[in-house]
């Protein structure tokens, strides 16, 4: 079996989902937390596809995709767009607001898109997310899924990337730590915003 790193196709998108549901809780399987196992999804996948699928990458073993990089490259466009196409595909969730569950936090994120303004989204005009398949870590293909992703980026003149994550999830820390990303001044222990140059893994 050959495992590589290919551009994203339509067809991928089950396989994307059930990656994002099986990594999405602090790195761990997700599954069954929510009444509706494709609300992450949802919310940290299915955007990226739909508005900006050339910025997507995965991780091809073969018979399934076991792993991904998602991105768009204008955070404040994406937001725009966000709020006008995607939230009204949200509706199935109802929006309480304040939260009064962790479904209801989560449904909340997905009404606020605006939370993803943050202070250097100027500097650091795109962001990403990436999850792999725990059979699938310490490998290198999330080393080279953000290595394919910054060169995409790149050839597009957007010159800084971030992200923001889980603090709970110790050994995703560590991966961005090797890989050269460095917290932004927005950072927070209980938010952390990283960030880095997409020339940075030439």
């Amino acid at each position: 079996m050959t495992v590589g790193i290919r551009a994203y196709r339509p067809d991928d998108r089950a396989d994307v989902y059930e990656v994002c549901r099986r990594t999405a809780d602090a790195g761990g399987d997700a599954t069954g937390i929510y009444t509706d196992d494709d609300l992450m999804p949802d919310i940290f996948a299915g955007p990226y596809l739909a508005f900006e699928p050339e910025l997507a990458f995965v991780v091809d073993v073969g018979d399934r995709v076991g792993g991904y990089v998602l991105a768009v490259s204008d955070t404040r466009r994406f937001v725009d767009w966000f709020a006008r196409e995607w939230v009204p595909r949200l509706a199935r969730f109802p929006h309480i607001d304040p939260p009064e569950t962790a479904q209801d936090a989560m449904v909340h994120l997905g009404y606020s898109p605006e939370r993803m303004l943050l202070p250097e989204v100027d500097d650091y005009p795109a962001h990403l997310h990436i999850d792999l398949l725990p059979e699938l870590q310490g490998q290198g293909f999330g080393r080279e899924l953000v290595r394919t992703l910054l060169s995409a980026l790149r050839e597009r003149g957007i010159r800084r990337v971030h992200l923001a994550m889980d603090p709970a999830n110790r050994p995703a820390r560590a991966f961005y730590d090797r890989l050269g990303f460095s917290e932004l001044p927005s950072s927070t222990p209980q938010e952390p915003v990283l960030g880095i140059a997409t020339d940075a893994m030439v």
